[in-house]
């Protein structure tokens, strides 16, 4: 059961989801230039659902009935600035992250000419926090949902890092839909099953964040760099910690997280036929000699290329957002019968 926006285009839309993040558009204050050791104490509480963090383009809702369970998926929909070109992009972002975190590249995309629609994962952000089993097909079920809500019938699909992972799925089971794939630093590179056992994500209490441990999740997604204004992202999820709803979320983000390991992608590559292209960091320290696994992930794909970025981590679109962004249009805008090879 869906509700109903009047929201269709005509025609064929191509549409990208996508799953980045980038820093926000506009800094609130002067950031320091490196991190303090200890949060600031002027930091306070952070509502799990985001009511009190602006999202710069108004947001609607796609009421799901999942589970049982009512449930509410935020978007933006973004019309394009620039001359429009008739495709979409549906945007929709990592483990960590959410919609609203992207504002800078949605406004490139928007820029150049391309509708935006922007999610937030049921889990994320402004979006519904059901305490239930999550596994990809139910993101990308969602996606499809969304998709239909909005009348688009062709979608080229974008996934940065956890995001990879769902757009693996997305095209495996909606290939009708889908007309090109980019995965940016994708994560789920490995069956994780293979070298550790099963365990309960609920069998223990996931306790609290610390703001160091949070702190140090960050800076991994950089090699030897950080944005002032990234700490911005970092209060943001450490302020969660300190609100009264933070138990459940603590627990929803185990269950979330958990589908990594329940639910691997590693076998839906080679049954994808779309036009890809797997780009990122190359020094990505999230993912164990990322260079060779993402050699792999092309190997298995029908259509596929590789593009890597030396000296460069998890986060392309931060570290060189000009160039990862120019690279980026640039193959949504390719012949998607045209071999992936060819897409420079």
């Amino acid at each position: 059961m869906f509700f109903k926006h009047n929201l269709a285009r005509d025609g064929v839309i191509a549409v990208t989801l996508v799953f980045l993040f980038t820093l926000p558009a506009f800094a609130a204050e002067q950031w320091p230039a490196q991190p303090p050791a200890e949060p600031p104490a002027e930091w306070g509480p952070v509502s799990i659902n985001f009511e009190e963090i602006p999202y710069p383009y108004p947001v609607h809702f796609l009421e799901l009935n999942r589970y049982g369970e009512k449930m509410r998926m935020a978007y933006m929909d973004i019309p394009p600035s620039g001359r429009a070109n008739g495709q979409t992009v549906f945007w929709q972002h990592g483990h960590n992250f959410y919609s609203e975190a992207y504002t800078p590249t949605l406004k490139v995309l928007s820029d150049a000419g391309f509708r935006v629609v922007a999610v937030d994962r049921i889990g994320y952000g402004k979006s519904s926090k059901p305490l239930i089993s999550y596994n990809f097909n139910f993101v990308a079920a969602n996606m499809k949902a969304l998709l239909d809500e909005l009348g688009i019938v062709k979608a080229a699909i974008v996934g940065h890092s956890m995001g990879g992972m769902v757009v693996s799925r997305f095209a495996m089971l909606y290939p009708e839909i889908t007309t090109h794939v980019v995965m940016v630093n994708q994560i789920g590179l490995t069956d994780s099953r293979l070298s550790r056992s099963w365990r309960d994500p609920l069998a223990s209490d996931p306790g609290v964040a610390s703001y160091r441990s949070i702190l140090r999740g960050h800076q991994n997604y950089f090699t030897n760099y950080w944005p002032p204004e990234h700490l911005e992202f970092v209060r943001r999820q450490y302020g969660q910690t300190l609100s009264g709803g933070y138990p459940h979320f603590a627990r929803v983000r185990r269950m979330v997280g958990q589908m990594m390991y329940n639910d691997p992608v590693v076998y839906d590559w080679q049954h994808i036929d779309s036009k890809a292209l797997v780009i990122g960091g190359e020094d990505d320290k999230l993912v164990d000699d990322y260079p060779a696994r993402v050699r792999h992930v092309v190997s298995e794909l029908q259509n596929g290329v590789l593009h890597l970025y030396p000296d460069v981590g998890h986060a392309p679109q931060i570290e060189i957002p000009d160039q990862f962004h120019a690279d980026l249009i640039r193959f949504l805008k390719s012949d998607a019968d045209e071999p992936a090879s060819e897409w420079k």
